[in-house]
């Protein structure tokens, strides 16, 4: 049974996530490292999730992953239509990991 300290801590990740996602939250440079940081540390821990995706599947993550990684290299600052198109390779490489809206 988990402790109500990781449950505090999986409730605060999800909130967390949630609200990156979210197309009415000002997104920030911090917030997309934190989701890349997020992912990688999911894949590091070989996340049981990520191992029932097929590897065609685990293909496009690292795409999408490598794409708001070479994006964030690239731009400082975004426009509503480049936060959006983060959103969504972040919602793109991290599936599986989080639940589809």
């Amino acid at each position: 049974m988990p402790s109500e300290a990781s449950t505090r801590a999986f409730q605060a990740t999800e909130q967390k996530i949630k609200q990156i996602l979210d197309p009415e939250h000002p997104l920030c440079r911090e917030d997309v490292v934190w989701m890349l940081g997020y992912i990688k540390k999911k894949v590091a821990d070989e996340d049981p999730s990520l191992m029932d995706l097929p590897q065609p599947r685990l293909m496009q993550n690292f795409l999408y992953f490598a794409e708001a990684a070479m994006a964030l290299i690239m731009r400082r600052h975004y426009c509503d239509q480049e936060a959006s198109r983060l959103r969504h390779l972040l919602r793109q490489a991290a599936y599986g990991l989080i639940p589809e809206r």
